[in-house]
């Protein structure tokens, strides 16, 4: 079966963060999940919390991404383009399978929420082609 977002209000205290999976960043993050939805068309979301230096490797996703930092400083880019600092109240949209990567500046950790849907099994497909060096 399934997982499903919950279809009452729900309300999530901090404190279930786990670290990111290994192969997807050039150091490990903290992430928790604040919607975990494996239902087609459904959002799922997670706030992430990266230290100075923290990037994460090429990826798109299905239905696109909505990142909203949270603080600190951080880059984003999409590929072809200019790498851009982003800080705290920005909000960043990438299209659905848009190559791109986001992280922390050197000097300043990055935290932001994430929303992205589900889509035929998966949120995210990570390239395995290219690393990120920022």
């Amino acid at each position: 079966m399934s997982t499903a977002n919950p279809r009452i209000m729900t309300i999530r205290r901090p404190g279930s963060a786990v670290r990111s999976p290994e192969g997807i960043s050039n150091a490990p993050f903290w992430v928790e999940m604040l919607l975990d939805s494996e239902i087609d068309g459904e959002n799922t979301a997670m706030r992430a919390t990266l230290d100075p230096g923290t990037v994460t490797h090429w990826h798109t996703h299905p239905r696109g991404q909505l990142l909203y930092v949270l603080s600190g400083v951080g880059l984003v880019q999409r590929k072809g383009e200019p790498v851009e600092e982003v800080r705290t109240g920005d909000a960043i949209w990438f299209a659905p399978d848009e190559l791109h990567w986001h992280g922390a500046t050197a000097h300043s950790p990055f935290s932001y929420l994430s929303i992205q849907g589900f889509e035929k099994g998966r949120f995210v497909d990570w390239s395995d082609r290219e690393k990120t060096k920022p």
